[in-house]
């Protein structure tokens, strides 16, 4: 940075930092107030409108695992432990070092601090406007009541009552349907399956995803994935004029510190420092009236961590999911028999059900006669192209602690090779629970920076006793699901995935009653500052199966209608 240049002064109502579903979620309702917003993310635009899902290209929706590698491309790990050990295949002329002196580089996020052991090691952000929801799974379910909203005899901080009227609001912000996926063949003949493979699997439901159909669904089985765009409605045009309040994004803009001054319960922000990362000698002083930070789990600790906050619980309590996860290839007599199970669900006189049927079997007719005729192009699976993926769950309930996905997604594991058609693959992703423990937490470096040169986060996690004996129990329910539906792909046996690799870090920056072992309260609003908010996962204060983003925009928007109608403790 320029240090002779002084910073450039800009000022706004509200500066959101971070352009996730979250902050957009804080910008939408604030400008809908007449607030002036000024978003600033560290990430590049990587869309026309602010945030779009990238999943909605075209040719993502024609290949789904060619996504992989964009997510792959925009997720940055967080920690990953050095190895001491010397490679001794080098060129013996090569440069070399003495383990017992020197701990690794700490480059790219490369941390010496690290222990192995204790880390989560898939943990990871994305940098980009709209962030991990540019490429997120959109699953939205609400949490439970009785097993995430509540641990250890308290509940959570917001009532039930207001709970569910911020879903609401959450759930229509976000475009929530269970209804885009229910008319595929793919779908019903799943769902059939497991509801007559035992009474385990008879609240097996529609999987609640951000998403909408295409003015075109007539004509194509492309849909439309909600991301911080949809959030934003209007404002994620960039030159679109709000009729209320206004409203400016600045991408690759990061913010590396707060200016806090006061003392005891009466602190307040003064400032942002920001730096402009096209031109890193470009310091900004931004200025507001109020501050959100809603960017990450973990960036967002690490940001108050620079901003020298010290409230013992930050980076503590934190909580990750453990995951197991397989591909199922559909049995052949389920394939055999796909009309008459859709035809006979539930004593048949199901219409949608039965127009499925009657696709499949008039495809299957034609490419019969295909066959028949000696065309070798003849298609053996009776799935007509055109049927979208299935997209099913089981809900966490009091005696299944744990959130299962029986759908067909890209992620950064489980791609399906080229030689195996899609159509037959079925995903089974099975969300675990760990709960808020102290010595769970992630810390930050005073000595190691990391790529956006910030203190370096270390993580500290592990599963106690009880929770390792839960994980295993919800690995036995996913295979006796599997073994429902089909056999393994092969390569994609059943297996816990690597610690971190959820991306459902909560409990950094948790929500409670008291500043000894949290760090907002139910408000959102960092305790002791007046007007600095917090939003994300991490506020998550007891652990969750469930996929958090749609409790995170739920507890957004009850913070953002204090902010406009004034903290009650002020």
């Amino acid at each position: 940075m320029n240090a002779s240049a002084a910073p450039t002064p800009v000022e706004a109502d509200v500066l959101v930092i971070g352009s996730g579903p979250v902050g957009c979620t804080f910008a939408r309702k604030l400008v809908d107030a007449g607030k002036s917003v000024l978003m600033i993310d560290a990430g590049a635009q990587l869309s026309r409108r602010y945030g779009e899902h990238l999943k909605n290209s075209y040719l993502f929706q024609k290949n789904i695992d060619l996504f992989v590698a964009v997510i792959k491309g925009n997720l940055l790990p967080l920690s990953t432990a050095t190895s001491r050990e010397p490679v001794l295949t080098l060129d013996p002329s090569a440069f070399s070092y003495d383990p017992d002196e020197y701990a690794g580089f700490s480059m790219r996020n490369q941390n010496p601090e690290q222990r192995v052991h204790v880390n989560l090691p898939a943990a990871a952000a994305t940098y980009a406007v709209g962030g991990m929801a540019t490429h997120w799974t959109c699953a939205v379910p609400r949490f439970h009541p009785e097993v995430e909203r509540q641990y250890g005899g308290q509940g959570y901080p917001i009532d039930d009552k207001e709970m569910d009227r911020l879903y609401d609001e959450a759930e229509s912000l976000l475009a929530r349907s269970t209804s885009v996926f229910t008319s595929s063949a793919r779908h019903l003949l799943i769902k059939r399956v497991l509801q007559r493979a035992g009474e385990e699997f008879a609240e097996v439901t529609e999987l609640p995803l951000a998403v909408s159909d295409r003015a075109d669904s007539a004509r194509t089985s492309a849909v439309t994935w909600s991301a911080a765009d949809t959030v934003l409605g209007e404002l994620a045009d960039p030159v679109h004029t709000p009729s209320r309040g206004s409203f400016a994004l600045l991408p690759e803009h990061q913010c590396v510190h707060l200016e806090i001054t006061g003392s005891g319960k009466h602190q307040k922000v003064q400032y942002a420092m920001v730096r402009n990362l096209r031109d890193v000698r470009e310091e900004i002083l931004l200025r507001a009236d109020t501050y959100v930070v809603a960017c990450g789990a973990v960036p967002t600790p690490q940001l108050l961590f620079n901003s020298g906050v010290t409230l013992p619980a930050l980076g503590r309590y934190l909580t990750e999911q453990p995951m197991s996860f397989c591909q199922v290839v559909l049995q052949q007599e389920h394939m055999d028999g796909i009309e008459e199970i859709l035809r006979t669900a539930s004593g048949g006189g199901d219409a949608t059900a039965e127009a499925a049927a009657d696709r499949v079997a008039r495809y299957r007719a034609a490419q019969l006669k295909r066959l028949r005729s000696g065309d070798r192009c003849a298609d053996p699976v009776p799935f007509p192209p055109g049927e979208r993926d299935p997209n099913l769950a089981l809900l966490v309930s009091d005696r299944r602690p744990w959130h299962c996905q029986i759908h067909r997604d890209a992620f950064t594991y489980g791609a399906v090779p080229p030689n195996v058609d899609p159509r037959l693959i079925v995903d089974l992703r099975w969300f675990g629970i760990s709960r808020p423990h102290p010595e769970n937490r992630v810390t930050f470096s005073r000595a190691l920076r990391d790529t956006f040169d910030m203190p370096q986060p270390t993580f500290h996690f592990c599963l106690d006793e009880a929770e390792r004996k839960e994980t295993d129990r919800m690995n036995e329910h996913m295979l006796r699901t599997a073994s429902a539906l089909g056999g393994f792909m092969p390569g994609s046996e059943p297996v816990f995935l690597t610690p971190g690799l959820p991306l459902h870090i909560a409990g950094t920056t948790r929500m409670g009653t008291n500043p000894l072992d949290s760090v907002v309260d139910e408000y959102s609003k960092v305790w002791n500052i007046d007007n600095l908010y917090l939003g994300g996962n991490g506020l998550h204060p007891f652990g969750n199966a469930s996929n958090p983003t749609l409790t995170s925009v739920a507890t957004a928007l009850h913070a953002a209608d204090t902010i406009v109608k004034g903290h009650p403790g002020h």
